[in-house]
C-alpha cells in the first residue's frame, strides 16, 4: 500500500501492513480499514464502497454509470499475494450497440468485419472487429454476405489520415471486399476512442435490416 504523508493511514503503518499480510478475512478487513478511515475526509486514498446486491443488479449500474467492471469478492476469502484463487473475480462490463457490416477483411473465410454508425446519410467507420467467433460461426456469418459484394467503399471517412491501431489502413483498404451496407450487428465494446472508434470490439449477434438471425 503507497500512503502519502497526508493520509490518516500514514500514522499507523503497523496496522496496515497486518491488514494487507495476515490471513484475515475480507470482511474483518474491511471492518478494520472503516475504523481507520471514518474520520477521514479529502484524502489521498479512501475506502471503496461494498454493494451486497444481486449480480443482474450489479452490471445493470455499473452498465448504467459507464463503469468498466465490477471486483467481486467473498467475504470470507484471504488476501493472497501473487495467486489467483477464484475469490476474487474481475467482470468487465462492456457497452453495447448494432453497428452496419460495410466491408470485412479476407480470412477463412474472413478475418474481421468492417463496422460503421450513419451520421445522417453518411456511414461512418467506427471498427475492426475480430473477437466473437468460432469457426462455424464466421461460416454461418460469411454466408449472409453473398450478393451483397460491391467495388466501391460505402464508409464516407475512409481513408482516414490519422493512422492509430484502431484504424482502417491503406494497406488494408484494399484487400478488403466492400458489401452494401445490408446487415446489422450488434457489438460490445469497452468505449469509444477520442478517434471515434471501438476499443476491444466484439461481435455478439447478427441481424439483418430487416429482422433477426440466430
Amino acid at each position: 500500500m503507497c500512503v502519502g504523508k497526508t493520509s490518516p493511514v500514514a500514522h499507523q503503518p503497523a496496522t496496515s501492513h497486518t491488514i494487507l499480510r495476515s490471513r484475515i478475512a475480507f470482511y474483518a478487513r474491511r471492518e478494520t480499514l472503516s475504523e481507520i478511515f471514518k474520520d477521514a475526509k479529502a484524502a489521498p486514498i479512501s475506502l471503496s464502497e461494498s454493494l451486497d446486491t444481486s449480480p443482474t443488479e450489479l452490471v445493470r449500474v455499473a452498465k448504467e454509470f459507464g463503469f468498466e467492471g465490477i471486483v467481486a469478492k467473498r467475504k470470507d476469502s484471504f488476501y493472497e499475494s501473487g495467486k489467483r484463487p477464484g475469490a476474487w473475480v474481475k467482470y468487465k462490463v462492456n457497452r453495447g450497440q448494432e453497428f452496419v457490416i460495410g466491408g470485412y477483411t479476407p480470412g477463412n473465410p474472413f478475418d474481421a468485419l468492417i463496422v460503421g454508425y450513419y451520421e445522417g446519410d453518411r456511414l461512418l467507420y467506427a471498427a475492426k472487429v475480430r473477437n466473437g467467433f468460432v469457426p462455424q460461426l464466421r461460416r454461418d456469418v460469411a454466408t449472409k454476405f453473398k450478393g451483397l459484394e460491391i467495388d466501391a467503399c460505402p464508409f464516407a471517412n475512409l481513408l482516414e489520415r490519422k493512422r492509430t491501431q484502431w484504424a482502417l489502413t491503406k494497406e488494408e483498404m484494399e484487400n478488403c471486399v466492400w458489401l452494401k451496407p445490408k446487415l446489422v450487428a450488434q457489438i460490445e465494446f469497452t468505449e469509444w476512442t477520442p478517434d471515434n472508434h471501438l476499443r476491444h470490439s466484439k461481435f455478439v449477434g447478427f441481424r439483418s435490416a430487416k429482422g433477426r438471425f440466430t
